[in-house]
Protein backbone atom coordinates (compact mmCIF):
# COMPACT_ATOMS: atom_id res chain seq x y z
CA UNK A 1 0.00 0.00 0.00
CA UNK A 2 1.17 3.54 -0.68
CA UNK A 3 3.16 5.19 2.12
CA UNK A 4 0.94 7.70 3.92
CA UNK A 5 3.57 9.01 6.32
CA UNK A 6 3.66 12.81 5.98
CA UNK A 7 7.41 13.00 6.47
CA UNK A 8 8.01 10.58 3.61
CA UNK A 9 5.51 12.44 1.41
CA UNK A 10 7.75 15.50 1.72
CA UNK A 11 10.91 13.73 0.64
CA UNK A 12 12.51 14.70 -2.65
CA UNK A 13 12.05 12.58 -5.77
CA UNK A 14 15.58 11.14 -5.68
CA UNK A 15 15.13 9.96 -2.09
CA UNK A 16 11.69 8.53 -2.85
CA UNK A 17 13.05 6.60 -5.81
CA UNK A 18 15.84 5.00 -3.79
CA UNK A 19 13.52 3.96 -0.95
CA UNK A 20 10.16 3.14 -2.57
CA UNK A 21 9.11 -0.47 -3.05
CA UNK A 22 11.76 -1.96 -0.77
CA UNK A 23 9.53 -3.05 2.11
CA UNK A 24 8.17 -6.34 0.73
CA UNK A 25 8.38 -9.41 2.95
CA UNK A 26 11.46 -11.64 2.94
CA UNK A 27 13.68 -9.02 1.25
CA UNK A 28 15.17 -7.20 4.26
CA UNK A 29 18.70 -8.36 3.44
CA UNK A 30 18.52 -7.36 -0.23
CA UNK A 31 18.86 -3.85 -1.63
CA UNK A 32 16.42 -4.77 -4.39
CA UNK A 33 13.62 -7.32 -3.92
CA UNK A 34 14.44 -10.59 -5.74
CA UNK A 35 12.20 -11.89 -8.51
CA UNK A 36 9.32 -14.06 -7.32
CA UNK A 37 8.08 -16.24 -10.17
CA UNK A 38 5.20 -18.64 -9.84
CA UNK A 39 1.60 -19.50 -10.59
CA UNK A 40 0.58 -21.94 -7.82
CA UNK A 41 0.68 -20.84 -4.19
CA UNK A 42 0.68 -23.48 -1.43
CA UNK A 43 -1.08 -23.23 1.95
CA UNK A 44 -0.92 -25.23 5.16
CA UNK A 45 -4.67 -25.14 5.80
CA UNK A 46 -7.89 -24.66 3.88
CA UNK A 47 -8.65 -21.68 6.10
CA UNK A 48 -5.36 -20.01 5.13
CA UNK A 49 -6.19 -20.38 1.46
CA UNK A 50 -9.74 -19.11 1.89
CA UNK A 51 -8.43 -16.08 3.74
CA UNK A 52 -5.99 -15.31 0.92
CA UNK A 53 -8.61 -15.80 -1.80
CA UNK A 54 -11.05 -13.46 -0.04
CA UNK A 55 -8.41 -10.70 0.18
CA UNK A 56 -8.96 -9.39 -3.34
CA UNK A 57 -8.08 -5.81 -2.33
CA UNK A 58 -5.26 -6.74 0.03
CA UNK A 59 -1.79 -8.16 -0.39
CA UNK A 60 -2.42 -11.84 0.44
CA UNK A 61 -1.24 -13.90 -2.54
CA UNK A 62 -3.56 -16.74 -3.57
CA UNK A 63 -2.56 -17.35 -7.21
CA UNK A 64 0.14 -15.99 -9.48
CA UNK A 65 -2.14 -14.05 -11.82
CA UNK A 66 -3.36 -11.99 -8.86
CA UNK A 67 0.08 -10.47 -8.39
CA UNK A 68 2.89 -10.96 -5.92
CA UNK A 69 5.79 -9.29 -4.17
CA UNK A 70 7.32 -7.78 -7.31
CA UNK A 71 4.00 -6.29 -8.40
CA UNK A 72 3.38 -4.89 -4.92
CA UNK A 73 6.83 -3.30 -4.72
CA UNK A 74 6.42 -1.58 -8.07
CA UNK A 75 2.88 -0.49 -7.21
CA UNK A 76 4.16 1.11 -4.01
CA UNK A 77 6.87 2.95 -5.93
CA UNK A 78 4.50 4.32 -8.57
CA UNK A 79 1.94 5.38 -5.95
CA UNK A 80 4.70 7.23 -4.09
CA UNK A 81 5.91 8.99 -7.26
CA UNK A 82 2.41 10.14 -8.22
CA UNK A 83 1.13 10.77 -4.70
CA UNK A 84 -1.81 8.39 -5.04
CA UNK A 85 -3.61 6.16 -2.56
CA UNK A 86 -2.82 2.88 -4.34
CA UNK A 87 -1.62 1.60 -7.68
CA UNK A 88 -2.47 -1.39 -9.86
CA UNK A 89 0.07 -2.71 -12.38
CA UNK A 90 -1.18 -3.96 -15.75
CA UNK A 91 0.43 -5.29 -18.91
CA UNK A 92 0.84 -2.05 -20.92
CA UNK A 93 0.03 1.63 -21.09
CA UNK A 94 -2.85 0.94 -23.45
CA UNK A 95 -4.21 -1.62 -20.98
CA UNK A 96 -3.99 0.95 -18.20
CA UNK A 97 -6.14 3.39 -20.19
CA UNK A 98 -8.67 0.66 -21.04
CA UNK A 99 -8.90 -0.67 -17.48
CA UNK A 100 -9.38 2.83 -16.06
CA UNK A 101 -12.24 3.58 -18.45
CA UNK A 102 -13.96 0.21 -17.99
CA UNK A 103 -13.72 0.57 -14.22
CA UNK A 104 -15.96 3.64 -14.08
CA UNK A 105 -18.25 3.36 -17.13
CA UNK A 106 -21.36 1.30 -17.80
CA UNK A 107 -23.73 0.89 -20.75
CA UNK A 108 -25.90 3.95 -21.29
CA UNK A 109 -23.38 6.31 -19.73
CA UNK A 110 -21.31 9.05 -21.37
CA UNK A 111 -17.62 9.91 -21.34
CA UNK A 112 -15.78 13.04 -22.52
CA UNK A 113 -12.39 12.29 -24.10
CA UNK A 114 -9.77 14.77 -25.25
CA UNK A 115 -9.46 14.91 -29.02
CA UNK A 116 -5.66 14.77 -28.64
CA UNK A 117 -5.74 11.37 -26.96
CA UNK A 118 -3.25 8.56 -27.68
CA UNK A 119 -4.34 6.66 -30.80
CA UNK A 120 -4.98 3.21 -29.23
CA UNK A 121 -7.04 4.85 -26.47
CA UNK A 122 -9.09 6.65 -29.07
CA UNK A 123 -9.69 3.41 -30.94
CA UNK A 124 -10.71 1.67 -27.72
CA UNK A 125 -13.23 4.40 -27.00
CA UNK A 126 -14.71 4.25 -30.48
CA UNK A 127 -14.88 0.48 -30.83
CA UNK A 128 -15.01 -1.27 -27.45
CA UNK A 129 -16.82 1.41 -25.44
CA UNK A 130 -19.11 2.09 -28.37
CA UNK A 131 -20.00 -1.58 -28.68
CA UNK A 132 -20.72 -1.69 -24.94
CA UNK A 133 -23.24 1.12 -25.26
CA UNK A 134 -21.09 3.89 -23.78
CA UNK A 135 -21.43 7.21 -25.61
CA UNK A 136 -18.14 8.98 -26.34
CA UNK A 137 -17.68 12.67 -27.12
CA UNK A 138 -14.26 13.95 -28.19
CA UNK A 139 -13.62 17.52 -27.06
CA UNK A 140 -10.91 19.98 -28.20
CA UNK A 141 -7.88 19.62 -25.90
CA UNK A 142 -7.48 23.38 -25.44
CA UNK A 143 -11.13 24.01 -24.55
CA UNK A 144 -11.72 26.07 -21.42
CA UNK A 145 -13.27 24.45 -18.37
CA UNK A 146 -16.35 26.66 -18.72
CA UNK A 147 -16.80 25.62 -22.35
CA UNK A 148 -16.33 21.96 -21.48
CA UNK A 149 -19.04 22.28 -18.83
CA UNK A 150 -21.56 22.73 -21.67
CA UNK A 151 -20.69 19.25 -23.00
CA UNK A 152 -21.67 17.45 -19.79
CA UNK A 153 -24.86 15.40 -19.79
CA UNK A 154 -26.83 13.83 -16.93
CA UNK A 155 -25.19 10.53 -17.95
CA UNK A 156 -21.59 11.83 -18.06
CA UNK A 157 -19.56 9.69 -15.68
CA UNK A 158 -15.97 10.41 -16.68
CA UNK A 159 -13.60 12.84 -18.39
CA UNK A 160 -10.43 11.46 -19.96
CA UNK A 161 -7.52 13.91 -20.26
CA UNK A 162 -4.07 13.62 -21.76
CA UNK A 163 -1.77 16.55 -21.13
CA UNK A 164 0.17 17.26 -23.20
CA UNK A 165 -1.21 15.33 -26.16
CA UNK A 166 1.41 12.80 -27.21
CA UNK A 167 1.56 13.91 -30.86
CA UNK A 168 0.23 17.46 -30.96
CA UNK A 169 1.34 18.57 -27.46
CA UNK A 170 -1.63 20.67 -26.38
CA UNK A 171 -1.59 21.29 -22.62
CA UNK A 172 -4.94 20.95 -20.87
CA UNK A 173 -6.28 22.93 -17.94
CA UNK A 174 -6.58 19.80 -15.83
CA UNK A 175 -7.39 21.59 -12.53
CA UNK A 176 -10.16 23.56 -14.23
CA UNK A 177 -11.56 20.45 -15.90
CA UNK A 178 -11.41 18.56 -12.61
CA UNK A 179 -13.39 21.32 -10.90
CA UNK A 180 -16.17 21.12 -13.49
CA UNK A 181 -16.18 17.31 -13.40
CA UNK A 182 -16.54 17.34 -9.62
CA UNK A 183 -19.61 19.59 -9.91
CA UNK A 184 -21.18 17.00 -12.24
CA UNK A 185 -20.18 13.94 -10.22
CA UNK A 186 -17.80 12.70 -12.93
CA UNK A 187 -14.44 10.98 -12.47
CA UNK A 188 -11.33 12.53 -14.05
CA UNK A 189 -8.87 10.11 -15.66
CA UNK A 190 -5.50 11.44 -16.82
CA UNK A 191 -2.89 9.82 -19.03
CA UNK A 192 0.10 11.18 -17.14
CA UNK A 193 2.86 9.39 -19.06
CA UNK A 194 4.43 12.66 -20.28
CA UNK A 195 3.97 14.19 -16.84
CA UNK A 196 5.52 11.12 -15.10
CA UNK A 197 6.41 12.98 -11.87
CA UNK A 198 6.52 16.54 -13.28
CA UNK A 199 2.73 16.76 -12.90
CA UNK A 200 1.25 15.66 -9.58
CA UNK A 201 -2.21 14.49 -10.67
CA UNK A 202 -3.92 14.14 -7.31
CA UNK A 203 -2.89 17.63 -6.24
CA UNK A 204 -4.74 18.92 -9.31
CA UNK A 205 -8.05 17.11 -8.84
CA UNK A 206 -7.44 13.93 -10.85
CA UNK A 207 -9.15 10.75 -9.62
CA UNK A 208 -7.29 8.12 -11.69
CA UNK A 209 -3.84 8.55 -13.22
CA UNK A 210 -2.56 6.11 -15.82
CA UNK A 211 0.95 5.74 -17.15
CA UNK A 212 2.80 3.66 -19.69
CA UNK A 213 5.62 2.42 -17.47
CA UNK A 214 7.07 1.12 -20.72
CA UNK A 215 8.50 4.59 -21.11
CA UNK A 216 10.32 6.76 -18.58
CA UNK A 217 9.94 4.68 -15.45
CA UNK A 218 11.41 1.53 -17.02
CA UNK A 219 13.80 3.67 -19.03
CA UNK A 220 15.55 1.00 -21.09
CA UNK A 221 13.15 0.15 -23.94
CA UNK A 222 12.91 -3.50 -22.93
CA UNK A 223 9.67 -3.69 -20.91
CA UNK A 224 5.96 -3.21 -21.63
CA UNK A 225 3.95 -2.25 -18.52
CA UNK A 226 1.22 0.10 -17.40
CA UNK A 227 -0.04 1.52 -14.12
CA UNK A 228 -3.39 2.71 -12.81
CA UNK A 229 -3.02 4.87 -9.71
CA UNK A 230 -6.10 6.04 -7.81
CA UNK A 231 -7.08 8.72 -5.32
CA UNK A 232 -9.24 6.58 -3.03
CA UNK A 233 -9.78 3.02 -1.75
CA UNK A 234 -13.21 2.93 -3.44
CA UNK A 235 -11.69 3.61 -6.85
CA UNK A 236 -9.00 1.01 -6.18
CA UNK A 237 -11.70 -1.60 -5.57
CA UNK A 238 -13.33 -0.72 -8.90
CA UNK A 239 -9.99 -0.92 -10.74
CA UNK A 240 -8.97 -4.12 -8.96
CA UNK A 241 -12.31 -5.80 -9.76
CA UNK A 242 -11.90 -4.94 -13.44
CA UNK A 243 -8.29 -6.16 -13.56
CA UNK A 244 -9.26 -9.51 -12.03
CA UNK A 245 -12.29 -9.84 -14.30
CA UNK A 246 -10.16 -9.25 -17.41
CA UNK A 247 -7.33 -11.49 -16.24
CA UNK A 248 -4.90 -8.59 -16.65
CA UNK A 249 -1.41 -9.59 -15.61
CA UNK A 250 2.18 -8.41 -15.82
CA UNK A 251 5.27 -10.57 -15.54
CA UNK A 252 7.16 -10.34 -12.22
CA UNK A 253 10.37 -10.13 -14.25
CA UNK A 254 9.06 -7.03 -16.03
CA UNK A 255 7.99 -5.52 -12.71
CA UNK A 256 11.48 -6.15 -11.34
CA UNK A 257 13.08 -4.50 -14.38
CA UNK A 258 10.77 -1.49 -14.11
CA UNK A 259 11.52 -1.06 -10.42
CA UNK A 260 15.24 -1.22 -11.14
CA UNK A 261 14.80 1.39 -13.87
CA UNK A 262 12.88 3.62 -11.47
CA UNK A 263 15.95 4.03 -9.24
CA UNK A 264 17.60 6.30 -11.82
CA UNK A 265 14.41 8.01 -13.06
CA UNK A 266 15.12 11.33 -11.34
CA UNK A 267 18.64 11.63 -12.75
CA UNK A 268 17.49 10.71 -16.24
CA UNK A 269 14.60 13.15 -16.18
CA UNK A 270 16.84 16.03 -15.06
CA UNK A 271 19.38 15.42 -17.82
CA UNK A 272 16.72 14.91 -20.49
CA UNK A 273 14.77 18.03 -19.52
CA UNK A 274 17.91 20.13 -19.87
CA UNK A 275 18.99 18.43 -23.09
CA UNK A 276 15.53 18.75 -24.65
CA UNK A 277 15.45 22.50 -23.94
CA UNK A 278 18.80 22.92 -25.70
CA UNK A 279 17.71 20.89 -28.73
CA UNK A 280 14.31 22.59 -28.92
CA UNK A 281 15.81 26.08 -28.70
CA UNK A 282 18.24 25.26 -31.52
CA UNK A 283 15.41 23.95 -33.69
CA UNK A 284 13.18 26.95 -32.96
CA UNK A 285 15.88 29.21 -34.41
CA UNK A 286 16.33 27.16 -37.58
CA UNK A 287 14.89 28.77 -40.73
CA UNK A 288 13.15 25.54 -41.83
CA UNK A 289 11.15 25.31 -38.60
CA UNK A 290 7.82 27.10 -38.21
CA UNK A 291 7.40 26.22 -34.54
CA UNK A 292 8.50 23.75 -31.92
CA UNK A 293 5.61 22.13 -30.05
CA UNK A 294 7.28 21.85 -26.66
CA UNK A 295 5.32 23.34 -23.75
CA UNK A 296 8.48 23.90 -21.68
CA UNK A 297 9.82 26.27 -24.35
CA UNK A 298 9.06 29.93 -23.74
CA UNK A 299 6.51 31.15 -26.27
CA UNK A 300 5.43 27.65 -27.29
CA UNK A 301 1.73 26.72 -27.27
CA UNK A 302 0.60 25.75 -23.78
CA UNK A 303 3.66 27.24 -22.05
CA UNK A 304 1.68 29.31 -19.54
CA UNK A 305 -0.34 26.34 -18.25
CA UNK A 306 2.78 24.16 -18.24
CA UNK A 307 4.64 26.75 -16.14
CA UNK A 308 1.69 26.94 -13.72
CA UNK A 309 1.10 23.20 -13.24
CA UNK A 310 4.34 21.30 -14.04
CA UNK A 311 7.66 21.11 -12.23
CA UNK A 312 9.56 19.97 -15.32
CA UNK A 313 9.14 18.48 -18.77
CA UNK A 314 9.48 15.21 -20.58
CA UNK A 315 11.93 15.28 -23.50
CA UNK A 316 9.29 14.48 -26.14
CA UNK A 317 8.10 17.27 -28.45
CA UNK A 318 6.91 18.06 -31.95
CA UNK A 319 8.45 20.08 -34.77
CA UNK A 320 6.35 21.80 -37.43
CA UNK A 321 8.16 22.90 -40.58
CA UNK A 322 7.59 25.96 -42.74
CA UNK A 323 5.51 25.97 -45.90
CA UNK A 324 7.50 24.38 -48.68
CA UNK A 325 9.23 21.90 -46.40
CA UNK A 326 7.24 19.00 -47.77
CA UNK A 327 6.27 15.71 -46.18
CA UNK A 328 8.78 14.09 -48.49
CA UNK A 329 11.51 16.36 -47.11
CA UNK A 330 10.54 15.53 -43.54
CA UNK A 331 10.80 11.83 -44.34
CA UNK A 332 14.20 12.40 -45.94
CA UNK A 333 15.25 14.30 -42.83
CA UNK A 334 14.33 11.37 -40.59
CA UNK A 335 16.20 8.94 -42.80
CA UNK A 336 19.30 11.16 -42.78
CA UNK A 337 19.53 11.22 -38.99
CA UNK A 338 22.25 9.08 -37.44
CA UNK A 339 21.68 9.36 -33.68
CA UNK A 340 17.94 9.84 -33.74
CA UNK A 341 16.49 6.56 -34.99
CA UNK A 342 13.04 6.06 -36.47
CA UNK A 343 10.87 4.29 -33.92
CA UNK A 344 7.70 4.48 -31.88
CA UNK A 345 7.50 4.75 -28.09
CA UNK A 346 9.84 6.95 -26.04
CA UNK A 347 11.21 7.24 -22.52
CA UNK A 348 14.22 4.99 -23.11
CA UNK A 349 17.89 5.90 -23.18
CA UNK A 350 18.02 6.36 -26.97
CA UNK A 351 16.80 9.32 -29.04
CA UNK A 352 13.96 8.65 -31.46
CA UNK A 353 12.15 10.37 -34.32
CA UNK A 354 8.79 9.73 -35.94
CA UNK A 355 6.72 11.39 -38.68
CA UNK A 356 3.34 12.65 -37.44
CA UNK A 357 1.81 14.34 -40.48
CA UNK A 358 -1.20 12.34 -41.68
CA UNK A 359 -0.98 10.02 -38.68
CA UNK A 360 -3.10 11.99 -36.24
CA UNK A 361 -6.84 11.40 -36.24
CA UNK A 362 -8.79 14.43 -35.03
CA UNK A 363 -12.31 15.79 -35.22
CA UNK A 364 -12.23 17.74 -37.45
CA UNK A 365 -9.04 16.63 -39.16
CA UNK A 366 -6.09 18.96 -38.43
CA UNK A 367 -4.46 21.09 -41.08
CA UNK A 368 -1.91 18.83 -42.75
CA UNK A 369 -0.50 21.49 -45.03
CA UNK A 370 2.71 21.60 -43.03
CA UNK A 371 4.85 18.57 -42.34
CA UNK A 372 5.56 17.58 -38.76
CA UNK A 373 7.82 15.18 -36.91
CA UNK A 374 8.03 14.07 -33.30
CA UNK A 375 11.40 13.95 -31.56
CA UNK A 376 12.40 12.23 -28.35
CA UNK A 377 15.66 13.31 -26.71
CA UNK A 378 17.42 10.45 -24.96
CA UNK A 379 20.57 10.35 -22.85
CA UNK A 380 23.04 11.34 -25.56
CA UNK A 381 24.97 14.60 -25.27
CA UNK A 382 22.72 17.43 -26.52
CA UNK A 383 25.49 18.94 -28.63
CA UNK A 384 25.79 15.65 -30.51
CA UNK A 385 22.03 15.53 -31.11
CA UNK A 386 22.06 19.10 -32.40
CA UNK A 387 24.92 18.24 -34.74
CA UNK A 388 22.92 15.25 -35.98
CA UNK A 389 19.88 17.41 -36.69
CA UNK A 390 22.05 20.01 -38.42
CA UNK A 391 23.65 17.54 -40.80
CA UNK A 392 20.27 16.01 -41.62
CA UNK A 393 18.60 19.39 -42.23
CA UNK A 394 21.57 20.48 -44.36
CA UNK A 395 21.11 17.35 -46.44
CA UNK A 396 17.47 18.27 -47.12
Amino acid sequence: MADHDDARRKRGLLTTLTRAGRSTENTARYVNPPVYRGSTVLFDTVEDRQRAVSSRYGRAVSYGVNGGANHHALEDAVAAIEGGDRCQIVSSGAAACSVALLSVLRSGEHVLVTDGVYGPTRQFCKSVLGNLGVEVTFYPPTISASELALAFRPTTRAVFCESPSSHTFEVQDVPGIAGVARQHGAVVILDNTWGVHHFQPFEHGVDISVQALTKYLSGHSDVCLGSVTVASPQLFEQVRDMVLALGQYASPDDCWLALRGARTLGLRLAHQHSAAIQVAEWLAAHPAVAQVLFPALSGAPGHDIWRRDFSGAASLFGVEFIDGFTIGKSHALLEALRLFRIGASWGGFESLALPTTGYIERLPAPDVGRSRVRLYVGLEAPEDLIADLKQALDAC
